[in-house]
């Protein structure tokens, strides 16, 4: 499924983030960036010993990631060139600043996509696993974010593509996408 914004596109797919050949992957990180489960467990075991190198030289010079930030690894043993590693937010409800949250770690990932001049990003449906996020409403924030960010910005990738795990989430990113 794919929809177009200012000559830019969302795509959704179903798959594995590991295996996708975009100049970057976003990693669902933890403020550690030392790689944990989920999606950033597959990608730090995917992408090898070079990007926990990376993440540990990051983390020394600037300690831990906040949520709504993110920072630019290589690729390592990956098909992307590069990660994005994104730290969304844990769900406590709802009420603690998470929307906001989580749609800043899809612009700052995003962001940095543009200033790399990358012209293509790979993003999983971050928050929604071990975080807890609801996924009815993180993609909402998510594609929102995206298709804003498509909309203002001349630098943002002319392909951005969520790549969602199961069907569940596919199905509901869809729902999403189709009312934007």
């Amino acid at each position: 499924m794919e929809k177009t914004f200012s000559g830019r596109a969302i795509e959704l797919v179903l798959g594995d983030i590991t295996r996708q050949r975009v100049d970057a992957i976003v990693n669902a990180a933890n403020s550690t960036l030392l790689g944990g489960g989920g999606v950033d467990g597959a990608i730090h075991r995917a992408g090898g010993p070079a990007v926990l190198d990376e993440c540990r030289t990051i983390r020394a010079e600037r300690g831990e990631c906040p949520t709504g930030e993110a920072v630019l690894t290589g690729g390592g043993g990956l098909p992307a060139r590069f990660v994005i590693h994104a730290v969304g937010p844990v769900w406590r409800g709802g009420d603690q600043g998470e929307p906001g949250l989580l749609a800043s770690c899809y612009r700052n990932a995003l962001r940095i996509a543009a200033e790399r001049g990358f012209q293509s990003v790979a993003f999983p449906s971050i928050s929604t696993g071990i975080y807890g996020y609801p996924v009815s409403l993180a993609a909402s924030t998510a594609l929102t974010a995206v298709a804003s960010f498509l909309s203002s910005e001349a630098a943002a990738p002319t392909r951005v593509r969520f790549v969602l795990f199961d069907p569940v989430t596919f199905a509901t990113y869809a729902g999403a996408l189709e009312t934007l």
